[in-house]
């Protein structure tokens, strides 16, 4: 009987390694993927390379690999990450659309966010910034409105496209006041700042990093940030809230892995991404951007997530926005 009890903690030892779950096996591994579901050179791919550089550095024995896979608008990156191993050796870095606002945009997706996305961390918060034509000769959010409201109708805004946060800000500017404004859609936000310089549309709610070298220039009137305080980046900017306007409109940044990630591995990726993005280096790299690293809990990145569905889908629902 010992021989055999024996015999079975020997058989229980060598098997119990194999069947448990990830969250024994070390991280990072050898190589970690950071899917970017966005082409090289956007705000997510230059933050997933800060993130991929630090981490390179604290572990020169792992390699931190970014690979962009755009398309979609950011599903089918995001996508990719939903489906990978959960093993820590795919991560990714995707924002409000992919993650929350594409839900109530399309009539299905190829993931579930909730369940085949684990949230790790919100990276970081970005304003975007409402400027207007200096044609228009206002002065304010509020002048902007009554301008709108004596010609409805008349006026109309860029966007970098059907369904983006610039589209769903200026729809929602629109919804609150009382205003009818036109909804032009460009490809990118140097496209759509172009077309306000032009006067081609007569405003916009684009990324700061976009509109605050022309703003100050004085090529376009910069009136408010999107967030819902202040951007330490823009002080003298008030925000739309501030201004008369309840919108809050955040170009947020966050950190994903797949949905079945153990959570003490969630909470080890975590640590290590928000030490880095704290880092005096990456938060003046950020800076320059107009991003403010946040690095909150992989709970509070979820509520994030959950917050985006609702503010969003009363406007949605009143624009009457679909993607087919």
């Amino acid at each position: 009987m010992k021989r055999l009890g024996l015999s079975i903690g020997l058989l229980l030892a060598a098997v119990l390694p194999a069947t448990m779950p990830a969250v024994a096996q070390s991280w990072p591994a050898k190589t970690v993927r950071i899917i970017v579901p966005f082409g090289p050179g956007s705000t997510p791919d230059v933050v997933a390379r800060l993130i991929a550089d630090s981490l390179q550095q604290k572990y020169p024995g792992s390699a931190f690999v970014v690979e962009n896979k755009p398309g979609a608008s950011g599903d089918i990156g995001t996508d990719m990450v939903a489906k990978a191993e959960p093993d820590g050796t795919a991560i990714g870095v995707s924002i409000g659309g992919p993650l929350a606002i594409n839900t109530l945009l399309f009539p299905s997706l190829p993931y579930d966010p909730k369940r085949d996305i684990a949230a790790v961390t919100q990276l970081v918060t970005m304003p975007s910034v409402l400027a207007v034509n200096p044609s228009l000769n206002v002065g304010s959010v509020s002048d902007l409105v009554a301008r709108l409201k004596r010609d409805p109708g008349k006026y109309s805004f860029g966007s970098i496209g059907n369904g983006s946060l610039s589209h769903l800000a200026m729809e929602a500017i629109a919804l609150k006041s009382g205003a009818q404004i036109v909804h032009v859609p460009y490809q990118s936000s140097p496209q759509a700042m172009t077309a306000v310089l032009r006067n081609d549309v007569q405003m916009a709610c684009l990324p700061a990093a976009s509109v605050v070298p022309l703003g100050k220039d004085g090529k376009v009137k910069m009136l408010a940030v999107s967030l819902g305080k202040r951007s330490p980046y823009l002080p003298d900017l008030p925000t739309l809230k501030e201004s008369g306007i309840d919108v809050e409109a955040d170009a947020w940044m966050g950190l994903i892995a797949p949905g079945k990630t153990a959570p003490d591995l969630v909470v080890k990726i975590n640590k290590d991404v928000v030490e880095a993005i704290h880092a005096p280096a990456i938060r003046d790299k950020l800076a320059a951007q107009f991003m403010e690293p946040v690095g909150n809990s992989p709970a509070q990145f979820r509520a994030v997530i959950n917050a985006e569905v609702a503010r969003w889908a009363p406007v949605i629902r009143a624009a009457n926005i679909r993607l087919d």
